[in-house]
């Protein structure tokens, strides 16, 4: 799903107050920690991803990684990356509509 300008505001507005969820270190960005952004988002959609100091990757890097697993950037600030994607599951689905609702 492709998002406009109005859903990207409104998930930024949300995700000012989430604590990062999935950190990258030093070991840089593997499978386990890709697979583990996918679970999170699958889980409650709207993600915080923080890059350590100490790691090699750059925001963008990881945010192109992202993006090409078919999950939504929403934005970079610093070293965290705001990442988005509607949950398989429908009982996870809560943010996701409200988004849906905005494309009016």
């Amino acid at each position: 799903m492709e998002l406009n300008g109005k859903q990207k505001r409104y998930l930024r507005s949300l995700a000012v107050n989430i604590k990062p969820i999935v950190q990258i270190g030093k070991g840089g960005l593997s499978n386990e920690i890709l697979t583990s952004i996918r679970s999170a988002c699958d889980a409650r959609e709207l993600i915080k991803v923080n890059i350590l100091q100490n790691s090699d990757e750059t925001a963008t890097d990881v945010a192109e990684a992202i993006e090409e697993m078919g999950l939504d950037v929403v934005q970079i600030i610093g070293r965290n990356v705001i990442v988005f994607k509607v949950s398989e599951r429908k009982e996870n689905r809560k943010i996701s509509m409200d988004v849906k609702n905005l494309i009016k």
